[in-house]
């Protein structure tokens, strides 16, 4: 089948471990790029990571080519090198130092292949931290996202590694970016994307508003509502449900739907400051209406009055959901020696279809060294 994907044809050399270089080389495969991981000869350390770390290796490095290099090794430093000039991007995550001691500095490359786009994956960008070593939860913690995320006095970090994933996305995008430009200029770029300038744009809104007004806002489990209802209640099997009213319209349908009508006749509710103030004794009759019902009931309530709600689930119930199981919603990868596993691609849909490459499973160590590696002896010869 032909590909139709907009990197199609693009070839991205990918040297990296963890969460975010393998997020910017899986973001760049959806689109259709050519992606060869670079991994030792053991393979990448990840592989092996269990508990919360198990699903590293393969969610992030679905659909890749893998190809084994000992670095240390001149002969297959020269290798290294001799891969990247067939390639249109390099995506690292290693130390500034240590890339400029194996020639793989971004300036180094260039000079050898201008058009040669290199995507760092790094801690900080430039400036007084750029040599700091750097990982999610230590960047959510100097930022403030853990301060904001936990009550007082309990930072807290989220619960994915979401930096990383949106640090991986950042440099997919300045690798985009950079694409275009080669277009009209035949010149590559050096793009580097740090994780605690990703947390810090996250943050910003809290920033700004303490520049604005001088007020800082309080961690998000304290913070002052500015709507009505937007809260959690149990229902009466035991299970919680997100229940929401921001505007005036769903203020009117929640009281409708729960049979709370004579809400919307009570003078003291009618606008949205009034019904704010009086949330200490409204959400209390609000409460007593969900845990009279069971959770399936409540969710049946939610949705024929078409109100704001969530079900609180767990990340393994997501396997159950019906809109997650959508055609187009989840793609079984092929884990070789392991278990197929189900996960999402990009949350993109382009003419009404998603955007993914038709190979999602994940290589063995060193699956394509023939492949690759014949190909550029081959290459070299000429």
């Amino acid at each position: 089948m032909t590909s139709t994907l907009p990197l199609d044809g693009v070839r991205v050399v990918e040297m990296s471990h963890m969460v975010m270089g393998p997020s910017t080389g899986m973001f760049l495969g959806f689109l259709g790029a050519e992606v060869i991981k670079v991994e030792p000869p053991q393979g990448d350390k990840t592989r092996n990571l269990t508990g919360m770390g198990a699903g590293f290796f393969p969610t992030f490095n679905r659909g890749k080519k893998s190809v084994t290099l000992n670095v240390k090794d001149k002969d297959d430093l020269a290798r290294l090198h001799e891969l990247l000039k067939t390639a249109d991007v390099f995506v690292e995550n290693f130390r500034d130092e240590t890339l400029a001691k194996m020639g793989l500095a971004p300036e180094q490359l260039r000079k050898t292949k201008p058009s040669l786009i290199v995507a760092s994956c790094k801690g900080f960008l430039k400036g007084p931290y750029e040599h700091r070593a750097a990982m999610d939860e230590v960047v959510q913690m100097m930022t403030g996202m853990a301060y904001m995320t936990g009550p007082t006095g309990r930072p807290l970090r989220i619960g994915s590694s979401a930096n990383d994933i949106m640090g991986g996305l950042f440099a997919a995008y300045g690798v985009l970016a950079a694409l275009i430009a080669r277009e009209r200029t035949g010149e590559g770029a050096a793009i580097r994307s740090g994780l605690f300038e990703n947390c810090l744009l996250l943050v910003a809104q809290h920033m700004v508003q303490y520049d604005i007004e001088g007020t800082e806002s309080p961690p998000m489990p304290e913070r002052v509502f500015s709507w009505p209802v937007y809260d959690l209640f149990p229902t009466s099997d035991g299970r919680q449900i997100f229940v929401g009213a921001a505007t005036d319209g769903q203020w009117e349908k929640l009281c409708k739907g729960l049979g709370l009508d004579h809400l919307l006749e009570d003078p003291r509710l009618q606008s949205r400051p009034d019904q704010i103030a009086a949330r200490d004794w409204t959400l209390p009759l609000i409460a007593e209406v969900v845990a009279s019902r069971p959770y399936d009931e409540m969710i049946r309530i939610m949705e024929e009055n078409d109100l704001l709600f969530a079900p609180v689930t767990r990340p393994a119930e997501m396997y159950d959901d019906p809109h997650v199981n959508r055609p187009g919603g989840l793609f079984v990868s092929h884990y070789a020696g392991k278990k197929d596993f189900r996960a999402p691609a990009l949350p993109v849909e382009m003419n009404g279809r998603p955007v993914v490459s038709m190979n999602v499973d994940i290589p063995s160590i060193g699956q394509h060294n023939a492949e690759i590696l014949d190909a550029l002896k081959v290459e070299t010869a000429e």
